[in-house]
């Protein structure tokens, strides 16, 4: 007999659509909600593409009209109350995300304060009075033209103020779950190589966190593996972005960046993430290479304090399990597949260039400043509880 699953709750998803092609869904699923758009895109907008003149002509055949509206890097609360002031008045009937996790977390927020008449600060966590979202939104749908932040499938939308006193914080309810999330791979063709490098570590070190999560379950964990398994399988292929099995690597890690979301979504991540909101804050660092950049190391800190503090940690098990699939170990010892799984994580983030921190012009200085502002919700959720020091020899070790 099997071991009694533990109990669980998954929360709301969106409706999924994946697959090569599964763009050309868009404008259907768009006027099953009205005429009236608004089209969110990032700064090098998906409209300057190959993909949009054949959607342009698809959404006016459907009967849409639409605005457009260009997010130039990370959203930040006055620019999605900007654009919540902008397009208050207009018939709005469904907002379309198109884009990177930016892209789309602005669209959520600004779905979400459509039909209210107050700022995105009053709602962010840990920054103003967080007031509770009480709905409604407007219907949105999002489509991810990268694959890293599974933000098509979660309920929060990252906003950030930069600089020495910024933030990087969420606006987080269940209502603004995209209704809808087209997942098309075809769409990461034009992605640049630091784009894929930096996205797809963001979305495989949310599949490892979500893994090892505190609040990990039976659901989460077969979704995560399988995400970790495909993106073994292609992330490379995808990153060379040549020869016959791109296309299939552009699949596995859409796929993997999926399945990051929703398990992100139920699971909460860890102390990769937890140190991400104020570097990212702090320096001008990608939210994916800052990702990217630490994984190895917090992994290696986190195996540490689980096996000298609580070796019996289902998560210290896990973590090996992982080592054994990603370096094909699959019988050799606990000791053996922890190792590999350090190992191989640092071969990738040397393979792929990743930078380190003091290339964003942080130095040892602000260390203790990062290591002060590391505990909000993702360091809650981390195997085991880290210390100042350890999280500390995280940052140092990837200065």
């Amino acid at each position: 007999m099997t071991d009694l699953i533990t109990p669980f709750t998954i929360a709301r998803l969106p409706r999924l659509i994946f697959g090569a092609g599964s763009i050309a869904s868009l404008p259907g699923e768009a006027r099953a909600f009205g005429t009236g758009a608004l089209i969110v895109t990032g700064r090098q907008s998906f409209m300057a593409g190959l993909h949009w003149p054949r959607l342009e002509a698809a959404l006016a055949d459907a009967g849409l009209c639409w605005r457009h509206l260009a997010i130039g890097g990370e959203p930040s609360p006055d620019a999605v109350d900007e654009a919540v002031a902008r397009h208050r008045g207009d018939a709005i009937d469904v907002v379309i995300g198109i884009g990177g996790g930016s892209a789309l977390d602005a669209a959520k927020a600004i779905a979400g304060l459509l039909r209210h008449d107050h700022s995105v600060l009053e709602h962010l966590e840990g920054v103003g009075p967080e007031r509770p979202y009480e709905g409604p939104t407007v219907p949105f749908i999002a489509v991810p033209t990268t694959a890293g932040t599974g933000s098509e499938a979660t309920k929060n939308a990252v906003l950030s103020r930069r600089g020495p006193r910024g933030f990087k914080k969420s606006f987080r309810d269940e209502a603004l779950v995209a209704r809808v999330a087209i997942v098309d791979p075809d769409l990461l063709g034009g992605c640049p190589r630091g784009i894929i490098a930096a996205n797809g570590m963001d979305a495989f070190t949310q599949l490892l966190e979500s893994f090892v999560s505190i609040r990990a379950n039976a659901m989460t964990d077969a979704l995560a593996w399988s995400g970790m398994r495909a993106f073994r399988d292609g992330f490379f292929s995808a990153w060379r972005g040549d020869g016959p099995d791109a296309p299939a690597g552009r699949s596995a890690v859409a796929y993997a960046s999926l399945m990051s979301g929703i398990c992100l979504a139920q699971t909460g991540l860890g102390s990769v993430h937890g140190l991400a909101s104020p570097l990212g804050a702090f320096y001008p660092i990608p939210h994916g290479v800052c990702c990217g950049t630490l994984v190895a190391a917090a992994t290696a800190v986190n195996i540490a304090a689980l096996a000298e503090r609580d070796p019996r940690a289902p998560a210290l098990a896990k973590y090996a399990r992982v080592g054994g699939m990603l370096a094909n170990l699959a019988e050799a010892s606990a000791e053996a597949r922890l190792a590999a799984l350090v190992a191989t994580l640092e071969a990738w983030t040397a393979e792929l260039s990743l930078p380190r921190l003091s290339a964003f012009g942080m130095g040892g200085d602000g260390v203790a400043g990062v290591v002060a502002e590391s505990r909000g919700s993702s360091m809650k959720t981390n195997p085991i509880v880290l210390s100042d020091g350890e999280i500390e020899t995280i940052v140092r070790r990837r200065l």
